[in-house]
Formats: C-alpha cells, sequence, structure tokens
C-alpha cells in the first residue's frame, strides 16, 4: 500500500510538471492558424495525389473528386487526430483538443465518438456540397412538372435552405469565437472540443527577420499605394510607346512609308475586319477598337502612343492589275 501511494504521489507530482492546465487561453491567432495548416495540408496532399494521373486523360478525376478528398480527410484523421488527439497543424502549435464535456478540471482527451462526430461534421457537408448537383440530377427522371421534376425542385430548396441556415450559424460562431477565444469551428462547439495547450508554458515566438521582413513589406506597399494614383500612367504608356515603336520606325526608314499599316489590326495583329482609324496612321478592327474605348475613355494607339479620338471608317482605292 505504501509503494502504490508513492507512486500515486509521484505520478501526481509528475502530472503538472508534464500537463499544461487545460484552463489556461489559447490565442485566437493560434487557433486560426491550426485551421489554415490543416487546410494547406489537405490541398497539398490532393496536389500531390492528383499529379499521380498527370499521365491520363483530363478529367479522369472529376468524376470522383469529391469522395476522393473524403478519402483523403479520412486518412488524415486517422493517422492525426484519431491517434494523437490532435491535427497536423495544432501539433505544430503545441495545441491538443481537451473534452469540454467531462466534469475534470485536468485534461481529458476527446472519445472516439467526439472523433467521429468532429469527422463527420467536417467532411460531410464538404461532400454534400459537392455531390448535390450530380445527386439532384440522378433524381430529374421527367419534366419540371413531372414527379422527379418536382421533387428535385423541392430538394433543392431544402438544401439551399439548409445551407443558408449553417453559413449564418458558422458565422454567428465565429463571431462568439471572436469574443470568448473557444471554439473557433461550429463542429467543434457542437462535440465539445476545445484546443487547449499540450505543453505548460508555450509562448508564441515570432522572429526578429520575420517581424522585420513584415515591416518592410507593408511599408514598401503603404508607399505604393501613396505613390501610384500619383502617377499619370497614360502619358507614361505613351512615352514608352512613342520610344520603343519610334526606334522600329527610324530603323526601317528605307521601308516605303505606310507599308504593312494596313495589313493587321494594331490592338489584335489580325487582318483588320471593318478597318477604322482612331486619329493616327494605325488601322483597326472596328469591335477592338471600340470595346477599348469604351473599356478606356483615355486609350492610346499601342503602336504610336497618340490617343485615340474617335474612330473612324478607312476608305481605300483597291486597283485591280490583270495578268
Amino acid at each position: 500500500m505504501d509503494l502504490e501511494n508513492k507512486h500515486d504521489g509521484k505520478r501526481t507530482a509528475r502530472g503538472p510538471e508534464t500537463d499544461a492546465d487545460p484552463q489556461t487561453p489559447v490565442l485566437r491567432i493560434s487557433q486560426l492558424d491550426a485551421l489554415e495548416l490543416d487546410s494547406a495540408l489537405e490541398q497539398l496532399l490532393w496536389t500531390q495525389f492528383s499529379q499521380c494521373f498527370q499521365n491520363y486523360r483530363p478529367g479522369l478525376l472529376t468524376p470522383l473528386e469529391p469522395e476522393l478528398r473524403a478519402l483523403l480527410q479520412l486518412l488524415l484523421w486517422r493517422f492525426t487526430l484519431y491517434s494523437s488527439n490532435a491535427t497536423v497543424g495544432q501539433s505544430l502549435l503545441s495545441l491538443r483538443y481537451h473534452n469540454t464535456l467531462s466534469s475534470s478540471p485536468r485534461f481529458r482527451p476527446l472519445s472516439r465518438r467526439q472523433k467521429l462526430s468532429l469527422l463527420l461534421l467536417t467532411a460531410g457537408p464538404r461532400w454534400l456540397q459537392e455531390r448535390s448537383h450530380s445527386l439532384l440530377l440522378g433524381l430529374s427522371t421527367g419534366g419540371p412538372m413531372s414527379e422527379g421534376g418536382l421533387l428535385q425542385q423541392g430538394l433543392r430548396k431544402c438544401l439551399n435552405l439548409v445551407s443558408s441556415i449553417a453559413q449564418l450559424t458558422s458565422l454567428i460562431n465565429f463571431l462568439v469565437f471572436l469574443r470568448k477565444g473557444h471554439h473557433p469551428v461550429l463542429a467543434e462547439r457542437i462535440v465539445g472540443a476545445r484546443a487547449v495547450f499540450s505543453k505548460p508554458n508555450v509562448v508564441r515566438d515570432v522572429t526578429y527577420q520575420y517581424m522585420n521582413r513584415e515591416l518592410l513589406w507593408h511599408g514598401f506597399a503603404e508607399f505604393l499605394i501613396f505613390l501610384l494614383p500619383l502617377i499619370d500612367t497614360r502619358k507614361l504608356k505613351a512615352r514608352v510607346s512613342s520610344i520603343v515603336y519610334g526606334r522600329e520606325k527610324t530603323d526601317g526608314a528605307a521601308a516605303p512609308e505606310g507599308q504593312g499599316v494596313f495589313k493587321e489590326c494594331g490592338l489584335c495583329g489580325e487582318w483588320p475586319t471593318m478597318p477604322h482609324t482612331a486619329g493616327c496612321q494605325h488601322v483597326f478592327c472596328y469591335y477592338c477598337i471600340k470595346s477599348h474605348s469604351i473599356a478606356d475613355a483615355y486609350l492610346t494607339c499601342p503602336k504610336c502612343g497618340v490617343e485615340a479620338g474617335e474612330p473612324k471608317l478607312v476608305k481605300m482605292e483597291v486597283e485591280m492589275i490583270g495578268r
């Protein structure tokens, strides 16, 4: 009995050193970063998996993509959350899930039922959203007024209503998370899983180089936002175009003037359809110059940099030479 009491005393004395207090609050940014890391890992796995079939015909995985994504998520769940009570993102940030349904003040891992429920609430709605269109198409056996068509319309309305309610509930849950700092995902609140520290005295360390790089980039971005509106891009573009294409014109001064001008559109480079001019010697398709002038009120010719005016139809005299 004395030995057992000694061993129990050692375990209780060693527990606080190895386990963190589940009541210690976790930073909101750490919980959101864990979710982003999990999402990035899923996307990375899917990219690597799809590259295995890149030499096959295109669209081979498209019919089964929702099921394959769910299968990859199941594998991740089996080897991360099910075995270690933490996702990959949480493990990198020294976090894990704590069972909030337990009345014990100490750390309690999730039960199997909670882990399975968390998987179903995470992967199930995503699979249903991606597969709902094909499932509804399988019910349409006739016209829109047939029994299958009415059933399809009713199911579509129900799915849209359920999706809207789920998105609204997720938004409310996220607002509550920003207020209280627990359960960033609605599935965690339903299951009773809360992210806590897996090690005591965990500090979120941000290196000096990272902070210096972020401050430098934000300062440069703010400088560009302040500088760009002060630059007249239209005149700068016209100046550069005149310099570039002006050199080409001087280099080809020996060629007859106007040679090749009417053979291609100045915007699309093809043979001009319904050729029009816009204030310079170059020719454009009517639809090209009209659409570009509507989109840009200060349009300039990309060939010479002259500001484009009202498009005018080109009139040419064609001389027929007999053989």
